[in-house]
């Protein structure tokens, strides 16, 4: 602005005129901020949805991170108590396999018995199939000659009296 001495001779109408449109500048200037400051505002609006946005988002990212934290945790633990049960299999096999090595010798022994059994038994079968035929050979001969020994017992105790 002017200093006070220069306005002490100057034409007020020239000062006059100075000041409005230093005060047109000035309220030109104060537009131009006022616009600013409304579309800074605006960005500020924008921005503030978009952090509030951006907060639900890591919202949701962190319980979905929980999320699979958890399941992971859970496949870990899974994952470790297979490895025991691995463990204790592995531990079991030489066990198990020397008993089956003990079964088949068991079960080749009782293979090789129950082959003597058999023989044994068609053994018996034959002989008493054989004992039957005699016996029915015996009953048949008996049949045929049991009029003979009635009369023969017939004849004894005749012969008795």
């Amino acid at each position: 602005m002017m200093d006070q001495d220069d306005s002490a001779g100057a034409d007020p109408q020239q000062t006059i005129r100075d000041l409005e449109q230093q005060a047109a500048k000035d309220k030109e200037a104060l537009d131009k901020l006022l616009v600013a400051y409304q579309a800074q505002e605006a960005d500020i609006g924008e921005m503030k949805a978009q952090v509030e946005t951006l907060n639900r988002e890591l919202i949701d990212k962190e319980t979905e991170k929980e999320g699979i934290n958890n399941l992971l945790s859970n496949l870990r633990r899974q994952k470790d108590e297979m490895e025991v049960e691995l463990a204790k299999a592995n531990t079991k096999i030489p066990f198990l396999e020397s008993k089956l090595d003990k079964t088949e010798e068991m079960l080749e022994r009782e293979k090789a018995r129950l082959g003597q059994v058999l023989t044994v038994a068609e053994e018996i079968d034959e002989s008493n199939q054989a004992a039957q035929s005699e016996l029915a050979a015996r009953d048949d001969w008996y049949v045929q000659h049991m009029q003979l020994f009635e009369d023969l017992s017939d004849a004894i105790q005749t012969r008795h009296e």
